[in-house]
C-alpha cells in the first residue's frame, strides 16, 4: 500500500512543500525514512513508533519506506513527526482522509501527543498562497498559523483525537479569527521623561527614530548611553501588521516567537554581547539561520561598547547596513535574509573613558588613544549617520525635580513625519528616508541656493564622502518632515552637520 501525506520545510524564510510517500510491502519488518534526512528526521521512527501505539493504533509489522520528496531538499528538524504517522496509518487503512488538500506538520511526544515546532508561519502563508483546504498543526501553533487570512487551521493536541476525527467519530474544532493589538501598551520602566539632561542626544535619537537613521553615541562611563539607547525603542512608532509578519517569520523560524503570542507587537531590541561571533551577528550554519542583525530586523541592535567588538565582526556589517539585506553564501546555496534595523552604537571615547571628560582626567598615553579609535574602521563609520558625544550629566540637572519630556509626546513627533515618510513612498517597499536611492534623493531632497552653499562648504572643509554627503541630505529631509516642512532649508542642513564625526 502506498500513501502521499503533505507537508513542509522552511528555507531561508519561505517554505516548500514536501510529499512524504510511505509505501507498506511485505518482507522483514524494517522501518526506512529517505529523502535527505538530518538526524532529528532519522529518530521520528522511533517517536512514530511508539505514538502510533500509544494512540489506539496499529503499528504495521512490514517492510516501511519513507520518501521525503523532492529528495535533494534537506529536511531538518522533528516536524515531519505528524505527517509520517499520518501516512502510515493512511496506508495501513486505519484512517481515510483527503491528502491532497490537508498540509500538516508537528512533533510527537512517546505518547502521543503534539510538540510545538518551529517555522509554522510561513509553513501557513505557503499553504494559504498554494490553496490547501485545511492545516494540522501542533494546539501550541494554532494562534500563530491562523493570523494569516484565509487560513483553515484545525489544532491537534493529540494523534489519538485527531485519528478520531479523522474516523468522524469526534469533532476537532477550527480555530477561529485571531485578532492582534499593536498597541504598544506594555508595562515599562523605561522613558524619555526619566533621562536626566542629555538634551543633544535625545534629539539625536528623535531624528533616528523618524528617518531609520544609525547612530554612534560616545562618552564617558555611566553618561547614560545604555540608557538612552534602551529607550529608543519608546518613540518608535507602533509596528504596522505587514511590518509585525516579516519580524513575525524570522522569530518563527529561529523559535524565538513567544509561546502565548500569535505574533510579534513591538519593535525588536536585540543587545548582544561583544563576545558574539560573525555567525551569531549575522546569521549563518551549514543550513543558514538568521543572526541578531535579522532578528533586529525593524527594530534596534544596540552595540554596546563597540570598539570591544572583534573587528571582523564588525567589518561583516558592511553590506547589511549599506542595502538593509545579509545574504549568506554556502556549499548548499545562498540565502537572503532582511536586515533593515535601526542600529545605535555606544562606545568610550578611549581606553579608560575619560578623555575630555569635565571632570576626571584621563590617563591613557596618545597611543593607547589611537590604538583604540582604530579598533573601528573608516568606512564602518561613515555608514553611521548620527555621531553624538553624550557629555558627564551636570549635577544640578542630575538633582532637578523637573521632567523632561515624556517618550510620548516624542513618539506623536516621530509618527507624524512617518507618515509623511509614508505618503512620500507609496507604492514602493520604502518606509523611512534612510532607505532613500540616488533617484529618490534628486526627487525629494532639493535644496535651495543658500542651502546649497552651507552643503558645498561643509563637503571641502570636512572632506566629506559622496556617501556622507547622501547621508547628510537624508538626515535633513527627516529632519524637515518634524518640521512638516516641504523644503530642506538652510537651519536643517546646519542641524545635520552637527552629526557628523568631529574629526
Amino acid at each position: 500500500m502506498l500513501a502521499k501525506v503533505k507537508s513542509a520545510t522552511v528555507i531561508g524564510l519561505d517554505a516548500e512543500v514536501i510529499d512524504v510517500e510511505v509505501d507498506l510491502s511485505n518482507g522483514l519488518p524494517c522501518f526506512n525514512i529517505v529523502g535527505l534526512p538530518d538526524k532529528a528526521v532519522e529518530e521520528a521512527k522511533e517517536r512514530v513508533k511508539s505514538a502510533i501505539k500509544n494512540s489506539g493504533g496499529l503499528f504495521p509489522q512490514k517492510r516501511i519506506t519513507v520518501n521525503l520528496a523532492p529528495a535533494d531538499i534537506k529536511k531538518e528538524g522533528p516536524s515531519f513527526d505528524l505527517p509520517i504517522a499520518l501516512g502510515i496509518l493512511a496506508a495501513s487503512g486505519q484512517v481515510d482522509f483527503d491528502t491532497e488538500n490537508i498540509l500538516s506538520v508537528g512533533e510527537l511526544s512517546l505518547d502521543g501527543k503534539l510538540r510545538r515546532v518551529n517555522g509554522v508561519l510561513p509553513v501557513s502563508m505557503m499553504a494559504k498562497s498554494k490553496g490547501y483546504k485545511e492545516i494540522l498543526v501542533p494546539k501550541n501553533n494554532a494562534k500563530e498559523a491562523a493570523i494569516v487570512e484565509g487560513a483553515n487551521v484545525l489544532p491537534v493536541d493529540s494523534l489519538k483525537n485527531l485519528m478520531l476525527h479523522l474516523r468522524k467519530e469526534k469533532d476537532l474544532k477550527h480555530v477561529k479569527e485571531v485578532k492582534v493589538d499593536f498597541s504598544n501598551d506594555e508595562e515599562t520602566h523605561l522613558d524619555m521623561a526619566l533621562v536626566m539632561g542629555q538634551e543633544h542626544a535625545k534629539r539625536a535619537l528623535e531624528i533616528a527614530a523618524s528617518g531609520g537613521h544609525n547612530v554612534l553615541m560616545s562618552g564617558s562611563p555611566g553618561s547614560g548611553k545604555t540608557l538612552l539607547a534602551k529607550t529608543l525603542t519608546t518613540i518608535l512608532p507602533d509596528l504596522t501588521f505587514d511590518e509585525s509578519l516579516e519580524i513575525s517569520k524570522i522569530y518563527s523560524i529561529t523559535g524565538a516567537l513567544p509561546k502565548e503570542k500569535a505574533l510579534i507587537t513591538s519593535r525588536p531590541f536585540r543587545n548582544p554581547h561583544h563576545t558574539a561571533s560573525s555567525i551569531a551577528l549575522v546569521g549563518g550554519g551549514q543550513w543558514p539561520k538568521p543572526g541578531e542583525i535579522s532578528l533586529a530586523h525593524r527594530g534596534v541592535l544596540f552595540l554596546d561598547e563597540m570598539p570591544e567588538f572583534p573587528r571582523s565582526v564588525i567589518e561583516i556589517m558592511r553590506q547589511p547596513l549599506e542595502d538593509g539585506t545579509v545574504t549568506i553564501s554556502r556549499a548548499n546555496g545562498t540565502l537572503s535574509f532582511p536586515a533593515n534595523f535601526v542600529l545605535v552604537a555606544a562606545q568610550n571615547p578611549c581606553p579608560c573613558g575619560y578623555l575630555n571628560d569635565a571632570v576626571k582626567n584621563c590617563t591613557c598615553t596618545p597611543g593607547q588613544i589611537l590604538k583604540y579609535q582604530k579598533k573601528v574602521s573608516g568606512p564602518i563609520l561613515d555608514r553611521i549617520d548620527l555621531h553624538i558625544d553624550v557629555p558627564r550629566v551636570e549635577t544640578n540637572k542630575l538633582t532637578s525635580e523637573s521632567q523632561a519630556e515624556p517618550s510620548k509626546k516624542i513618539k506623536e513627533r516621530v509618527e507624524k513625519a512617518r507618515k509623511i515618510q509614508a505618503k512620500r513612498f507609496q507604492g514602493s517597499k520604502k518606509i523611512t528616508n534612510s532607505e532613500m536611492t540616488a533617484s529618490d534623493i534628486k526627487e525629494f531632497c532639493k535644496l535651495s541656493k543658500e542651502s546649497l552653499e552651507i552643503l558645498k562648504s561643509a563637503i571641502e572643509k570636512l572632506h566629506l564622502s559622496a556617501r556622507s554627503y547622501t547621508k547628510i541630505l537624508k538626515i535633513s529631509r527627516t529632519i524637515a518632515d518634524l518640521e512638516a516642512s516641504n523644503n530642506i532649508k538652510s537651519h536643517h542642513i546646519a542641524e545635520a552637520l552637527q552629526y557628523r564625526p568631529k574629526s
